[in-house]
């Protein structure tokens, strides 16, 4: 049976679906996920295939919506318009796979934002997308869980970075407790909140959401003109409001430390450190990197300047005027916590909308997630 059509779906404008990212539908239950963030509108949508999921469909388009945003406390117009054009594309998509299980949710940028509840009535009303903003401890936990089989077996901490348009989240996390074979599952378990570990689960022992991502860090010092001192100015005050994250001081713990880093920024480093010309995702996602490596792409974005960064192939046009208020919030985290061993996830909210939907409906169990040896 055909999913239900929410009100006003019959009034969407007929816009083109792109078909060189659709694959060939089986029979089988579909899910969807969608992350409208501050600078960009994501989809996946995806069936679940053994202990992981397939994906069949996807959409990613940089709508912009917290532009101005630091300024003026409200979303613009042509930000708005910008995002539900994308979010008609998406409808499109979902009624073409006829997706009946869904999860739409909208973070930082929504949150802040003084008119987000009008514009999310707008939203239903011209595309009839159920859209929820979610809090930023939920945020951060569908991150965690979606890191989940990057965790290595060896793993006794870990931190789990994710860096947004509009926000950072970090997490904290003791494994010492958990048999090496099930740390792993032990992150998949966070599902159902940070509070209250299970004896012999993972604990979390601190986790911070900083209200500041790649496109509000950019914006707070888009008056500076001079390019390393803009930079060395971001990495600086980003570190500032890291003062009641608790293991900030603390630093590295002495062994089996991991970071995974989830972001277009980490996916970005990566791409550059391997020199993909054309971005891989299997080269990319897994991929350990040191700080000294990240290090040297970072220098070497400053080399280029701006416009040698608009005309990098590696960095993307999407992305160049957001990349150094990524790696500056990067580098500030490896100065910090110094490891040999950053794991660059190309994954994140929603992948983990992805997992925390199938894991409820139990058509995929946090028991069949594998990590890495």
């Amino acid at each position: 049976m055909a999913p239900r059509r929410p009100a006003g779906a019959d009034a969407f404008p007929k816009i083109t679906v792109e078909p060189s990212v659709t694959r060939q539908v089986e029979e089988g239950a579909l899910y969807a996920a969608l992350d409208l963030g501050t600078n960009s509108c994501r989809m996946l949508i995806a069936r679940p295939r053994g202990n992981q999921f397939q994906v069949i469909d996807s959409f990613s388009k940089p709508v912009q919506l917290g532009h101005g945003l630091e300024a003026s406390g409200r979303l613009s117009r042509s930000s708005m318009a910008r995002t539900v054009h994308a979010l008609q594309v998406c409808r499109r998509k979902l009624d073409l796979h006829r997706v009946g299980n869904l999860r739409l949710v909208a973070t930082e940028a929504c949150r802040r934002a003084r008119n987000s509840r009008d514009f999310l009535r707008t939203i239903r009303r011209e595309t009839g997308l159920p859209v929820e903003i979610i809090g930023t401890e939920e945020e951060a936990r569908l991150a965690v869980i979606s890191c989940a089989p990057l965790v290595s077996h060896t793993t006794k901490t870990l931190l789990v970075v994710d860096i947004g348009g509009g926000s950072t989240e970090l997490v904290w996390i003791d494994l010492e407790d958990v048999e090496p074979l099930e740390r792993p599952r032990a992150i998949m378990r966070l599902s159902d909140g940070f509070a209250n570990p299970q004896p012999g689960g993972a604990r979390v022992v601190d986790w911070i959401s900083v209200p500041l991502g790649v496109a509000t860090l950019r914006d707070q010092f888009a008056d500076v003109e001079d390019d390393q001192g803009r930079f060395a100015l971001m990495s600086w005050y980003f570190e500032e409001l890291l003062a009641d994250f608790a293991p900030y001081a603390d630093g590295s713990p002495e062994g089996g430390f991991q970071i995974i880093g989830t972001s277009g920024t980490v996916t970005t480093v990566a791409a550059s450190h391997l020199g993909l010309r054309r971005y891989d995702r299997t080269k990319v996602d897994g991929l350990e990197m040191t700080t000294e490596q990240i290090d040297r792409v970072i220098h070497s974005y400053l080399a280029l300047g701006p416009e040698g960064r608009r005309r990098d192939p590696r960095i993307g046009r999407e992305r160049h005027a957001l990349i150094m208020s990524g790696v500056a919030i990067l580098q500030t985290l490896m100065r910090v916590w110094p490891t040999t061993r950053l794991s660059v996830a190309d994954r994140g909210l929603r992948e983990g909308l992805l997992y925390a939907q199938m894991v409820r409906d139990g058509v995929l169990t946090p028991d069949g997630v594998k990590g890495v040896a």
